[in-house]
């Protein structure tokens, strides 16, 4: 009975977290740019800026304002990560005989 109170509260705190720093809102700006670890999240973040973005103006993908090559480096890692496409952790499936 309590797994899916701790599963609600789980997914509301996560909400919580994520809606605060969005590219494009007014976390970043020219005088103090994302820098990598903030592309990391950004990367992380991608899909749910996506959908959140067709609703909320302002809200983008990628921070407009970021220290470039850095920006980019963490942001790409994450998106690659994040969707599946570093597999060093994957395990192949055997076929099993029965």
């Amino acid at each position: 009975m309590a797994k899916p109170l701790v599963l609600q509260f789980m997914l509301i705190l996560l909400a919580v977290a994520v809606s605060g720093c969005f590219p494009g809102t007014t976390s970043s700006s020219a005088g103090e740019p994302a820098g990598f670890f903030m592309g990391v999240w950004h990367g992380w973040i991608a899909p749910v800026s996506l959908i959140v973005g067709l609703f909320k103006d302002g809200v983008r993908i990628y921070e407009p304002f970021n220290t470039g090559w850095w920006y980019d480096f963490g942001f790409y890692i994450s998106v690659i990560a994040g969707f599946g496409g570093i597999a060093l952790s994957r395990k192949s499936k055997s076929k099993s005989s029965s």
